[in-house]
């Protein structure tokens, strides 16, 4: 599509075509193994002390571990190196549903001549404290050969912790949603746009440095945080920049930039990293105000963990050895895979880090939640995905308890790349798929999706009506995805909310006007703010509709919230894509309604 003119798409079908059924997936690739840890010492350790000995209790789990086949780790001599990349891309690149799961990890050093072209679930980082630390003069590429030219549905696949001089100069990342690029130093520019510059939407930057400019083209959104750019090309629909060194000026929505000059809290996410032969969690620390990388000057700030500290999971180990795990004390490393959970992993220690590597993936049977984090400080959950059961879950995910009120302003819990999907791979069902209770949680990219295309998908096939629900105070959302749930896909009842770029469709599949209705209001809001609320703020938020089952569905609008000088927005946009279905309004009553068949943004700049 143009940069000016996305609305060219056919009526019959969905933005992200149905595929079809993915193909199970080829044999594991085999892997480097990694070197083994010794089971953990108490003393000096962070973690918790094992269960009272007043007990029997089971044997210890050990700490640490190899970390499995589908964790393949290069180091500069490594043979075969472009091989390898290859045959994981053949097996990956359009295994959309499909079960496999990698994470390529380079150690420290120099690399020469590669392109490693990256399909679904497959996760490439540097094994160095900075990306400086693992170059690769070459590129990590993402394009939409598979499908067309179209990169809107190519999500699930990250890059993290590398230095890349690409061949040409610019590196080409043509991502989705789902697909993060983290603690990445590009020495050279990056085109976020697909070969043909094609339809894309995606996506997320964060603490990271490209030297050169940063082409979007097609990209109909993007939020780029605590990172630093030569500069920015071109804005489509809705362009959000947060403490970003380089970033262009505020002018929403001509161009459609929304630049805040710092983010008001943020604390980067856990990584893998190598000290010496031994593989240890480095823990970044909270920054407030933050502007710019958090490596740009040595070693960055926070803490270490020994791999001995975490117990390293394999899809196959059930929920139970999983909670004993965490009832010692140790942290969940989970090496890519799939992992069937009858019953919720439960984090009750404050400081507990659950870690996934390659896009491991959690789903719940017969109708339970995945994880439970008690009301605790500084739990971190980062890179895993959470997939509904066929069973319907009331929850996937929950932060805190109901209820939780414990003030975790020193020590917030972190959400970080973890992705929840309701269908697509299969059936599932959800009524809400993530609740935030705990105080002052941040929310640092999600993806919260109810498929629109895939196996299992229909308006009551894959029935979801709620995708995150806030019901917690001081809770701040950096990077904020949610798309196609039945009524609101974000609910926000807490306090002092704030959200930083928020992306959103309505459900494509609603059958009919009734289907939608909301009492007296045509549709449910995409952002709902509870009517108690009294403080809330937001910056640069978009919904879309795409009512291809049946175009002529009326939205009343995208966002609802109480009246009061305290509850504020910034810079909110409507989309009817092609004219298949139409908004009244941007939030509540104000706003002007969206055009016809003019894939066309409706804006607000400032509301109240």
């Amino acid at each position: 599509m143009s940069a000016s003119s996305p609305d060219s798409r056919p009526p019959s079908i969905g933005r992200r075509t149905l595929l079809g059924a993915a193909a199970a997936a080829a044999p594991a690739v085999l892997g480097v193994a990694t070197p083994s840890a010794a089971v953990p010492d108490a003393a000096g350790s962070t973690a918790a002390s094992v269960a009272p000995t007043a007990r029997k209790k089971p044997r210890a789990l050990p700490g640490g571990g190899d970390l499995g086949p589908n964790v393949i780790v290069f180091d500069p001599s490594t043979p075969g190196i472009q091989a390898r990349l290859d045959e994981v891309f053949r097996q990956q690149e359009s295994a959309q549903f499909g079960t496999g799961r990698y994470a390529l990890l380079f150690k420290p050093g120099t690399y020469h001549g590669l392109n490693a072209q990256l399909g679904f679930y497959t996760s490439i980082a540097g094994l160095g404290l900075s990306p400086d630390d693992t170059t690769i003069n070459g590129d990590v590429t993402v394009d939409a050969g598979w499908f067309n030219g179209n990169a809107t549905q190519n999500f699930w696949r990250s890059a993290e912790n590398l230095a890349l001089v690409p061949v040409n100069g610019t590196n080409r990342w043509a991502v989705a949603q789902a697909a993060p690029f983290r603690r990445m130093h590009v020495r050279g520019g990056l085109n976020l746009s697909p070969t043909g510059y094609g339809w894309a939407s995606g996506g997320y930057i964060a603490d990271s440095r490209i030297d050169g400019q940063v082409g979007p083209y097609s990209q109909q959104q993007w939020y780029t945080r605590d990172s630093a750019i030569g500069s920015w090309l071109n804005g489509v629909w809705n362009m959000v920049f947060s403490g970003v060194e380089g970033a262009p000026a505020q002018s929403f929505p001509n161009p459609p930039y929304t630049t805040l000059d710092t983010t008001p809290i943020s604390r980067e996410k856990p990584f893998l990293y190598l000290q010496g032969n031994d593989y240890r969690v480095f823990l970044p620390e909270k920054r407030t105000n933050a502007r710019g990388v958090t490596w740009g000057n040595g070693t960055p700030r926070g803490t270490s963990l020994p791999l001995s500290q975490f117990y390293v999971a394999r899809p196959g180990v059930s929920a139970a050895t999983l909670n004993e795990a965490l009832t010692q004390g140790l942290h969940l490393l989970l090496t890519p895979g799939i992992y069937h959970l009858d019953r919720p992993i439960q984090v009750n220690r404050a400081n507990t880090v659950v870690l996934g590597l390659g896009y491991a993936t959690l789903i719940p049977d017969g109708g339970v939640t995945a994880v439970k984090v008690a009301d605790v400080d500084g739990v971190r959950l980062a890179g895993f995905l959470v997939d509904a059961g066929p069973v319907n879950s009331a929850t996937l995910l929950e932060i805190g308890p109901r209820g939780a009120s414990r003030d975790h302003s020193a020590n917030p819990t972190t959400v970080q790349d973890v992705f929840v999907r309701i269908g697509g791979a299969g059936p599932g069902k959800a009524t809400t798929s993530m609740v935030i209770n705990s105080r002052h949680t941040i929310v640092d990219h999600t993806w919260v999706w109810r498929a629109d295309h895939g196996e299992g998908v229909g308006w009551e096939t894959n029935r979801a009506d709620y995708g995150v629900v806030v019901n917690g105070d001081d809770v701040l959302a950096t990077g904020l995805f949610v798309e196609h749930f039945n009524k609101y896909d974000v609910q926000w009842n807490g306090q002092r909310g704030r959200t930083i770029f928020f992306q959103n469709e309505k459900a494509y599949d609603a059958p009919n006007q009734a289907a939608i209705q909301n009492g007296s209001l045509k549709g449910y809001a995409a952002y709902k703010v509870g009517d108690g609320v009294t403080t809330h703020e937001g910056w640069g938020l978009g919904s879309y509709c795409y009512y291809n089952v049946d175009p002529t569905i009326v939205q009343h609008h995208g966002f609802a919230a109480p009246v009061r000088p305290g509850v504020r927005f910034h810079n909110l946009l409507v989309v009817s894509l092609g004219g298949n279905g139409q908004y009244e309004c941007v939030i509540n009553d104000t706003g002007s309604p969206t055009s016809g068949t003019s894939t066309v943004p409706s804006t607000v700049v400032s509301y109240p």
